[in-house]
């Protein structure tokens, strides 16, 4: 059971909150004591071009971009068979990009239908976007925020999940996340004060867990979670009250899994001390208490211990049992950095410390040195769900991106890049397995415009560390570490006056913890070219390659082609 002194660390916890101060008191742009708190500058109106983001005009607008499409699609199984396969869909979407005195932000977001014309492509509703939209209620003092996602998976039996899949199966899974929250940024005298609470919603439909291979362990796959963070702070920055910047900080972080009642909870205090080296550099160093507990009930298991699934497929949570705990550690934390910023378009943060009774590293640097580049990266260590994970992924992204869908399925790409920062939820969605884990990664972005044309990638790698109960049905999962590896890449421009074409090429591997039979490969690449019929009229006409390689089975490549119009409203 949950030990009973947990409302008096908690209360500890909280005296600490109310002494603390915002990063936003020092001179210098950094992520807090946390690491994992985004960027202010991802929240900042955008001006300027990059590789997803609008030109810059003569001030704030806001574009909506209503379109119905239909196309007709041909695949062409090149292996383990040989077989031309076709379909036909419509679909109906909206792009907006919010860029207002009080509101910035952007959404797209598409519904399609597939109609089948063969019995190996069954029909299916698919509906994906990506959103993410700030506003100020009182400027620079009260904002709220929300961001979503909707994408469809396909997953593997060790849990693996990709964008852009191939299959049309129940290897196919829909993801939907969802967060909003309001953020406050105050002074009293020269006190800087800051809060924030942010509370998501993530959910994964997919009908039961899935074996890698017959006499294989079960996989069970994430159902939803309830995720849950604030962050309270108070601080003076250099120069104000005494030579150094002092803030006084505390988070709250916790995600409540259904998957077998998995509870993450994760509370730190903590003060850190500035020490201005120069106008451009500055020193950090920070003290501060955690308390991390990850815990969960059993399964319902039958007369002869065996765990039962309900008809989702998953396992039933014994509801009789009470919580236990499968991961606990307290204690003093430290941690020790840099920051740097020589220039408005420059900015670098690299922190070492100790966390989760162990050594940790996070960051981040974004450089933009013109209008037509940026690039942003990333680096993190933090203990959550599936849920939580996404929901992190999503808030790091800029406001004013615009989405690469893949011509074939409508697909997000997974990368936005914005004008001044990028950000990618493909590390965050590349395991579904139920399992709570520590999760240290890295994700970068960089684009770059050359003539009327656009480049972009988008790149990262994550290390997951699963924690469950030994004692549990999920026991087998505890202490393993599965690793993923993603690129993401495209170039865009005009033709001429009335034509254009997008290429876009992705990879994606999946090293499995558990047996090598787990590891799955992704590649693909497409090629798409538009022509303008009328002003509001477009046709379409794109080629596709996309593979699957797998130990388990035979690879998966596939030709894809189709030819389409756009209607836009």
């Amino acid at each position: 059971m949950i030990r009973t002194r947990l409302p008096l660390r908690f209360a500890v916890l909280v005296g600490a909150m109310l002494l603390a101060g915002p990063l936003r008191a020092q001179t210098l742009d950094y992520e807090s004591v946390d690491g994992d708190a985004p960027s202010d500058k991802a929240d900042a109106p955008r001006k300027g071009r990059g590789l997803t983001s609008r030109g810059a005009g003569g001030g704030p607008r806001t574009t909506i971009r209503p379109y119905i499409e239909a196309t007709q699609n041909v695949l062409w199984e090149l292996s383990p068979g040989d077989e031309v396969l076709t379909y036909s869909t419509i679909a109906a979407g909206v792009d907006m990009n919010l860029d207002g005195r009080r509101t910035q932000g952007a959404v797209s977001v598409r519904y399609e239908r597939r109609i089948s014309q063969s019995d190996r492509v069954p029909d299916g509703d698919t509906l994906s976007g990506l959103a993410r939209v700030k506003h100020d209620l009182i400027p620079r003092t009260l904002s709220v925020e929300a961001g979503a996602l909707a994408a469809r998976t396909r997953v593997e039996g060790s849990g693996a999940s990709t964008l852009n899949p191939l299959a049309a199966n129940d290897a196919v899974s829909q993801v939907y996340s969802i967060y909003a929250g309001p953020a406050v940024s105050t002074h009293v005298g020269d006190v800087a004060l800051a809060g924030s609470y942010m509370l998501g919603y993530t959910k994964v439909q997919q009908k039961d867990a899935v074996q890698l291979a017959p006499g294989q362990a079960l996989t069970d796959i994430f159902d939803d979670s309830v995720s849950q963070s604030a962050q309270l702070s108070a601080g003076f920055a250099p120069g104000t009250v005494l030579p150094v910047g002092i803030t006084a900080s505390g988070s709250y972080f916790q995600e409540d899994v259904t998957n077998l009642d998995q509870r993450v909870r994760d509370m730190r205090a903590g003060v850190q001390v500035t020490y201005p080296v120069t106008m451009e550099l500055a020193l950090v160093g920070a003290v501060g208490y955690e308390d991390v507990e990850v815990s969960s009930r059993d399964a319902v298991r039958d007369a002869n211990g065996v765990p039962v699934l309900g008809s989702n497929g998953r396992y039933v949570t014994d509801k009789s049992q009470d919580r236990k705990l499968a991961y606990d550690t307290e204690g003093f934390t430290w941690d020790a950095g840099v920051m740097w910023r020589p220039s408005r378009r420059t900015a670098l943060s690299a922190f070492v410390g100790r966390r989760y009774d162990s050594t940790t590293y996070y960051g981040s640097f974004s450089y933009n040195p013109d209008a037509r580049s940026s690039l942003t990266v990333a680096v993190y260590d933090n203990v959550s769900g599936f849920g939580g994970q996404v929901n992190r992924a999503l808030r790091d992204l800029p406001t004013d991106f615009q989405v690469n869908r893949d011509p074939f399925n409508g697909q997000i790409s997974g990368c936005a890049i914005g004008s001044q920062s990028g950000g990618c939820v493909n590390n965050a969605l590349s395991s579904v397995a139920s399992s709570v884990f520590r999760a240290r990664g890295v994700n970068a972005t960089y684009a770059h415009r050359i003539g009327r044309m656009q480049a972009g990638i988008g790149a990262g790698y994550i290390r997951r560390k699963y924690i469950a109960r030994e004692d549990s049905v999920l026991g087998a999962a505890n202490g393993l570490v599965d690793e993923s590896f993603y690129v993401d890449a495209g170039l865009n421009g005009p033709i001429d006056r009335r034509s254009s074409f997008a290429v876009s090429a992705y990879a994606a591997w999946f090293q499995s913890g558990a047996s090598s039979l787990g590891d799955v490969t992704t590649v693909g690449a497409n090629a798409a070219y538009f022509r303008n019929l009328t002003d509001r009229l477009v046709a379409t006409a794109a080629v596709g390659l996309d593979s699957v390689n797998r130990k388990v089975i035979e690879d998966e490549v596939i030709a894809s082609g189709l030819v389409g119009l756009r209607y836009s409203f």
